[in-house]
């Protein structure tokens, strides 16, 4: 069997800052626009990998969530926090300004709520309430249903987007409950404490973003207070050991292994997939534009669902049981155990 190799370019965005927006000392959001003037397209919950520059002139990259809502009308931006010694989050923070340019892969991650017509449980602590603030805005703006947001931070000036909090309950009174939590007064967020703001919201979905102590502690409340486990997900960031930058060498094998079908982003692709070889690189060999970011297993970016057929995933940092029930899995990771595979991306 001939075994070939093909160098795959990534595909890229330029994006303009145009306003950067102090949120507190330590903070702040970036406001942003396509070069083309095109909306950039997203979902709620999504984050953008964005090219760090370094002093060797090489590069690292950073995963950001976005922070504002496709459903608003409002500009596309990224929330950032400082973090002591944060390559990305230093570099953003200090150097960026009005009129900087960023290169960004397209919008990524499953932090998305695939329904909206049950009540909405949201939980974050520090920074992780960028992509929850996303997914508020969206249920506010375009659904009906009630929604609680558990929120946890040091001290009262260290919570972001305090400001737009106030203004969404001011003009949601009736459908949204905000609940912060101080460390400053309240010592760190009990499972009780969460509990008793949640308990009584029967059937909720529940979304989580936070440090992972905290969103243990989170889950425990929440169980306690009723939602079911498969109701309950989290956003779950590791850091990216490779450039996903670089151009993506894969191995291909053309015309053997297994039949796929897949529908990407609307388009219809039909390929094989050689034996031990996974999805993503069978696509990328095949000239398909398929998403991704890591490549490892702990992003989400690559995410399909499986129509038919059956693939065995070698990792999996990402996925939670309920995205898994509904036939989510990883192309990076998915290598193809049936004797064809239909899937489809989003």
């Amino acid at each position: 069997m001939a075994i070939d190799s093909a160098d795959i370019a990534v595909r890229t965005l330029r994006l303009q800052v145009d306003e950067v927006i102090r949120e507190t000392a330590d903070a702040v959001t970036l406001v942003l626009s396509t070069a083309d003037g095109e909306a950039l397209r997203y979902r709620p919950g999504q984050f953008l990998t964005v090219e760090i520059p370094l002093s060797d002139g090489s590069s690292a990259a950073r995963c950001y969530s976005l922070s504002s809502s496709p459903d608003t009308g409002e500009r596309p931006a990224i929330s950032v926090k400082r973090t002591a010694g944060g390559l990305g989050s230093t570099w953003l923070c200090d150097t960026v300004t009005a009129g900087s340019a960023l290169t960004t892969l397209a919008p990524a991650g499953t932090f998305v709520p695939a329904r909206w017509d049950r009540p909405l449980v949201l939980v974050a602590a520090g920074s992780g309430i960028t992509p929850v603030l996303s997914i508020l805005k969206t249920a506010l703006a375009s659904h009906d249903g009630p929604v609680v947001l558990f929120y946890a931070n040091r001290d009262p000036g260290s919570v972001m987007f305090a400001a737009t909090l106030d203004d969404l309950q001011q003009r949601h009174p009736d459908r949204l409950t905000v609940r912060h939590w101080h460390e400053s007064a309240s010592g760190l967020p009990t499972a009780t404490g969460l509990t008793d703001v949640v308990s009584g919201i029967a059937g909720a979905d529940a979304y989580l973003c936070g440090p992972t102590p905290f969103m243990e502690v989170a889950q425990q409340g929440l169980l306690a207070a009723g939602v079911s486990p498969e109701n309950i997900h989290r956003e779950v960031f590791s850091s990216i050991t490779t450039d996903p930058f670089d151009a993506v060498l894969v191995e291909t094998s053309p015309g053997t292994g297994v039949p796929v079908s897949a529908e990407v982003e609307g388009d219809d692709h039909s390929f094989h997939c050689a034996p031990d070889t996974v999805l993503l690189d069978a696509m990328l060999a095949e000239g398909i534009d398929a998403p991704f970011v890591c490549r490892e297993g702990n992003c989400g970016a690559c995410a399909f669902t499986l129509v038919s057929g059956d693939v065995h995933m070698r990792v999996n940092d990402t996925l939670d049981q309920y995205e898994f029930d509904r036939g989510v899995r990883l192309a990076c990771q998915s290598v193809p155990v049936s004797n064809a595979l239909t899937i489809r991306i989003d």
